[in-house]
């Protein structure tokens, strides 16, 4: 069922798109990669899943992305997070498990990171594929060419090709310096419940070493990475979508039972 919520005040205000399937909990809550929509398909693949097995499932697009309103070029990480927390009060209030695909890794973990912020336990779960944690400095800023940073700091934005679009990206000053609020891999990272990494070896955009300084910040215990040689930054084939479902089948068989209803699956907002 799709329904829109409303974050930010005044002119902060814009119309984020959900799609919330009922079912037993804990729900599955997809967060989208940079440029990418909830109807992409490891997030369509995952609502099969769920349709399937009758599990619960929370899609959602931030602001400037898919059915959602505002710019993309308004976006940040901030932002981005705080509809993403929006979500998750409205919908999935109980301990979930957050999977986060690339930008989305990120947004994942920053949310499962202040669920102690919005007086809610911690996640059931993470899986994280790709994780781009710190992309906007670690993997766009410092490996720019000096003419990327001078457009950023003359015109505040730098047109970045991509391998997925005929279209430029904008990469902005605000989504650089705002990012930086929110790094992440200078010092311990304590999501406060397991955490399964799925990274392609040939990933141009997220090199396994990246996730590997991911898994040096995590807690020693229950944290798996799994590397897939041939894999790319998608993970999107058949096989790459199969240890998805299976990585999340296993986050959900970890998960303590709910001990509510609000905590077993989707909430109607």
């Amino acid at each position: 069922m799709t329904h829109e919520i409303v974050v930010g005040e005044g002119p902060e205000a814009r119309r984020i798109a959900v799609q919330a399937r009922e079912g037993e909990g804990p729900a599955v809550v997809w967060f989208g990669g940079f440029r990418s929509d909830m109807r992409a398909t490891k997030a369509e693949a995952l609502d099969g899943w769920a349709r399937d097995t009758g599990r619960a499932f929370l899609r959602f697009d931030y602001s400037g992305h898919g059915e959602s309103g505002g710019l993309f070029a308004d976006g940040t990480i901030g932002r981005w997070l705080e509809e993403g927390r929006a979500v998750l009060r409205a919908f999935a209030p109980g301990p979930a498990i957050l999977v986060g695909s690339s930008m989305g890794a990120w947004i994942a973990t920053l949310a499962a990171l202040r669920q102690r912020d919005d007086g809610a336990p911690p996640p059931a779960g993470l899986v994280l594929l790709a994780p781009a944690i710190d992309f906007t400095e670690r993997l766009m800023w410092d490996g720019f060419p000096a003419e990327a940073r001078d457009a950023i700091e003359r015109d505040g934005v730098y047109l970045r090709p991509s391998l997925y679009s005929d279209e430029p990206y904008p990469i902005t000053a605000g989504l650089i310096r705002e990012g930086r609020r929110h790094l992440l891999l200078d010092g311990p990272i304590a999501p406060g419940c397991p955490v399964h990494i799925l990274q392609g070896m040939r990933d141009p955009d997220v090199p396994w070493e990246h996730a590997m300084r991911l898994v040096e910040r995590l807690p020693g215990d229950d944290v798996q990475l799994t590397l897939v040689k041939d894999g790319d930054h998608r993970l999107s084939r058949p096989e790459d979508i199969d240890l998805l479902i299976r990585a999340v089948e296993a986050a959900t068989r970890r998960s303590r039972p709910a001990r509510d209803g609000a905590a077993a699956g989707i909430s109607s907002g």
